[in-house]
């Protein structure tokens, strides 16, 4: 789909537009219409981090008001802990409209890194000092969280098993209130180790403009440790692919998946073979389409291309995989997924929250009707563009 540049930018100030509906008075962006019409840590976080370049004040404001709600203590009902971020907030409601779980909900394995990854990109986009030494101790409260909370066996690797009946089972962004990933927990999570990974060498990089060289070089050995046992624990030799996630007896889940492709940014591979033995995996035909890198292999025995997340194409997922190939230089790989996703819009209009393919046509008749508007399928869309 080739745009002209002033197409281009007519359909930028249209996203923005669109944006402003999900856009909260405190600037953050709420995560989608009409079924998460509130704040979610991944979600505004990632949101942010794709538009980052055109409004880092998002980024700023997103920042903000997680920090106000950093998690202070152990609360085994909102799956609190001390410097988690949390996962969901209605400042409307005390609890979530389900009643599942009493707000704020800290119920997200990932959003505690992903603000740290943030937190980092907003600093030398803007190299606002002010806001980095002001909120030191949200940071430094994150990375407690990370060592004391998120790594509680101390295996270096984060890890998530549900507090409360009414909590979420899986807690990374393929969430669930059911086992349909089929781990059982402690559950480390693929992508969450390259996140982890990327937070700890973000923060040494904040951590030398603070000039603290102890912490410089305690999250530096980390990180090199987490790399090394990360590349040892999760590689399928036999389907020379990452797996899925470690369970909690530390066997591999052994299926084909999106979630790999987030590793490419984190910089957590070691090899460039195995780099470029994951790109290669993604763009085989039972993951790509036309419309971009499906969730779930097709040859997996519970693929569903209909599905929430066991076959289905969500462009946010599709964006950040693409984020990766363009870092590591995979340029012909990259517009692919690009031209994927603004083929996708072209064909439906707009660019909903997911969509599935089904015999090579995309479909939005689907068993959980997608959102629409989305953060971070208009962030993905935006950027792109």
């Amino acid at each position: 789909m080739f745009l002209s540049y002033f197409k281009r930018k007519i359909l930028r100030k249209k996203i923005l537009s669109e944006l402003t509906k999900l856009k909260d008075r405190k600037g953050f962006l709420k995560a989608g219409l009409p079924n998460y019409h509130r704040l979610f840590g991944r979600d505004a976080l990632i949101s942010a981090w794709q538009l980052l370049n055109e409004k880092p004040g998002i980024a700023k404001a997103t920042l903000e008001v997680l920090s106000q709600y950093q998690g202070k203590v152990i609360n085994n009902e909102k799956e609190e802990e001390p410097g988690k971020i949390l996962h969901e907030l209605d400042f409307k409601f005390k609890s979530h409209p389900q009643y599942h779980f009493p707000f704020p909900y800290y119920g997200s394995i990932d959003s505690t890194l992903l603000f740290l990854i943030l937190f980092s990109f907003y600093y030398h986009k803007t190299k606002d000092r002010k806001f980095l030494d002001s909120h030191w101790g949200n940071i430094l409260m994150a990375i407690h969280w990370i060592e004391e909370y998120g790594d509680k066996d101390k295996d270096l690797f984060v890890e998530y098993q549900r507090k409360t009946e009414k909590g979420l089972f899986h807690q990374g962004w393929k969430d669930s209130f059911e086992d349909h990933l089929k781990i059982e927990p402690p559950v480390a999570l693929v992508e969450v180790q390259g996140y982890q990974y990327l937070a700890l060498r973000e923060v040494a990089k904040l951590a030398e403009e603070k000039k603290d060289w102890d912490l410089v070089d305690k999250l530096e050995e980390r990180a090199w440790q987490l790399k090394k046992k990360f590349n040892e624990r999760f590689w399928m030799e036999d389907k020379k692919y990452f797996a899925l996630a470690l369970n909690g007896k530390k066997q591999q889940r052994k299926a084909i998946t999106s979630n790999p492709g987030h590793l490419l940014f984190t910089g957590i591979i070691k090899e460039k073979e195995k780099i470029d033995l994951v790109v290669k995996r993604l763009f085989e035909k039972d993951m790509f389409t036309p419309y971009g890198i499906r969730t779930h292999s097709a040859l997996e025995e519970d693929f569903d291309p209909t599905s929430y997340h066991l076959g289905s194409i969500w462009p946010h997922d599709n964006w950040i995989i693409a984020q990766g190939l363009k870092k590591l230089g995979y340029q012909k790989e990259y517009q692919k997924v690009k031209k994927a996703i603004l083929r996708a819009y072209r064909e439906l209009g707009y660019l909903p929250e997911y969509y599935g393919v089904v015999d090579g046509k995309i479909t939005i008749d689907l068993p959980k009707p997608p959102c629409y508007f989305q953060a971070w399928s208009l962030g993905a869309l935006f950027n792109f563009l």
